[in-house]
């Protein structure tokens, strides 16, 4: 009973507070709009960014951090006090995290890509699988524009920096490699453009 605890405790509350939408709150609240109408209609940072420019980005960040990283913290807590394993109940609770992001229960299970998501969850995990993540995902957006390809290919080495490391078990990397699987699932449209050479690219002169 205590471990099912555990796993309720590490995996509801990430699930619920993933639901919660930065893009969405931030909109509604210093726009008066909804950032599901417009643009690509993603409610991610990037289409925020297109169609609301720099105005807002950082409370859309600070909002999707915060609900990244308390219940990654719970996940672990509780997985340490049950199982003696911290990295395991933190990389479940990420991809609750990332589910509640990509199908949230708060606004009829459509959300956004889970790419903020991902990237906060590694810091709370280990600095160096962050740096690598991120160093790819910042050189090929920068070196291309084009956020999902970033995205993507930067995900690819959460998973992998875990193995290069060490870090955890077999279950570890199962939870990681879940994450990958959804959020480059929730890229499949952008895959498509990218191969017919129809994706947009990042504007850096935006308002």
């Amino acid at each position: 009973m205590k471990g099912f605890l555990a796993i309720l405790l590490a995996i509801v509350p990430a699930y619920l507070l993933g639901s919660v939408n930065g893009a969405i709150i931030t909109s509604m609240a210093l726009f008066r709009k909804d950032i599901r109408k417009y643009g690509s209609g993603n409610p991610g940072l990037t289409n925020f960014y297109r169609v609301f420019g720099k105005s807002g980005v950082v409370l859309v960040v600070v909002v999707d951090i915060v609900k990244t990283v308390i219940p990654v913290l719970i996940g672990g807590w509780s997985f340490g006090q049950s199982f003696d394993t911290m990295i395991l109940g933190r990389t479940i609770a990420g991809f609750f995290v990332m589910l509640g992001h990509c199908y949230p229960v708060f606004y009829g299970f459509k959300g956004g890509k889970g790419v903020l998501a991902a990237g906060t969850i590694l810091f709370v995990l280990d600095w160096r699988v962050a740096l690598i993540a991120w160093g790819v995902f910042i050189l090929l957006t920068a070196t291309t524009r084009y956020v999902s390809l970033g995205a993507i290919i930067g995900s690819t080495m959460y998973p992998a920096s875990m193995v290069i490391f060490g870090i955890g078990d077999w279950k570890v990397f199962t939870a990681a490699l879940a994450c990958v699987i959804l959020l480059i699932a929730r890229h499949h449209e952008n895959i498509r453009r990218l191969l017919k050479g129809e994706e947009s690219k990042l504007s850096f002169r935006n308002q």
